[in-house]
């Protein structure tokens, strides 16, 4: 009989690897088939006849392990279009709280950000809000924050270069601003990015952004657009993201992938990563650390 399932373990590239005794003991538990590393001590699946029952128990152990664990179907896991999230997804940074921190209301916009992101606010009343407070600020400062305080998420050209190297379409979408995205999707070599737009007049931010706001709806909305644009199903699309405004986008894709989210966006989807790096949405289509690309 064919196995139904896919159980993936894997963990952060850089920190302690995963005890292949943890791999083999669940494996044998769950009644598995042979255990194949994906990534020699990093990221290891195995195939299942059945979804556990006991899946979110087990989860929760080695999850105290700095493990994740990922249970899907076989069937379609290989995807021919990712999407993904830019800020603390992408990137490690929020570029409006950077902007912000550079305007001297970080601490305020901040704020604001954590709370939109864990669904607390609505997300284009929270999002006019913080750019409000940007005012004023002169346009040079977003080069200045490029350059200075925007990192690329570990992974994140792998995962990029890998899918496209494959075949896969690559869209970047973000409820922050076109300003960064167009760079980020640049150096990572995706095929196109949605954002929004800042309002500048003689130099400096308005204050407000283009209408309409590009929120979750949006997102979900790209996502319907391009596949349809592509010929293909939403069943084949990776999604990732980290927060409240990603939950659309993540739910519609045939696998979304809550990384590094908070934790209530992480409680509403069923692939969560948040130990590994942005190579685990590699390892979790199947792909091995050999079988790599890097632009």
């Amino acid at each position: 009989m064919m196995p139904k399932y896919i159980a993936t373990l894997l963990t952060d590239p850089a920190g302690p690897g995963i005890d292949p005794a943890l791999v083999s003991s669940l494996r044998n538990a769950w009644g598995g088939g042979d255990a194949v590393w994906l990534a020699p001590g990093h990221a290891a699946e195995f195939a299942l006849p059945e979804m556990p029952g006991n899946r979110w128990e087990v989860w929760d152990e080695v999850q105290k392990m700095r493990v994740d664990l990922v249970v899907q179907p076989v069937e379609g896991r290989r995807k021919k279009m990712l999407v993904a999230d830019m800020d603390s997804t992408m990137i490690q940074q929020e570029c409006i709280d950077e902007l912000a921190d550079m305007a001297g209301v970080g601490d305020r916009v901040k704020e604001i950000t954590s709370r939109a992101m864990n669904g607390e606010l609505d997300f284009e009343g929270a999002l006019t809000e913080r750019v409000g407070l940007l005012k004023g600020l002169p346009e040079a400062v977003i080069g200045q924050v490029l350059e200075q305080r925007i990192t690329l998420m570990p992974g994140a050209r792998d995962l990029v270069a890998t899918m496209r190297a494959n075949g896969a379409y690559a869209l970047l979408v973000s409820g922050g601003f076109t300003a960064f995205t167009r760079s980020v999707a640049e150096q990572l070599g995706f095929d196109e990015n949605r954002a929004n737009t800042l309002l500048v007049e003689n130099g400096r931010l308005t204050g407000d952004v283009q209408r309409p706001i590009l929120g979750r709806a949006a997102k979900v909305e790209a996502l319907e657009q391009v596949t349809a644009r592509l010929g293909i199903a939403e069943s084949e699309v990776i999604a990732v993201g980290d927060g409240a405004n990603d939950l659309g986008m993540l739910g519609r894709a045939g696998t979304g992938v809550a990384l590094h989210a908070k934790p209530s966006v992480a409680a509403q989807c069923d692939l969560r990563v948040n130990f590994g790096d942005l190579t685990a949405l590699l390892y979790l289509q199947g792909y091995a650390r050999d079988d790599f690309s890097c632009i």
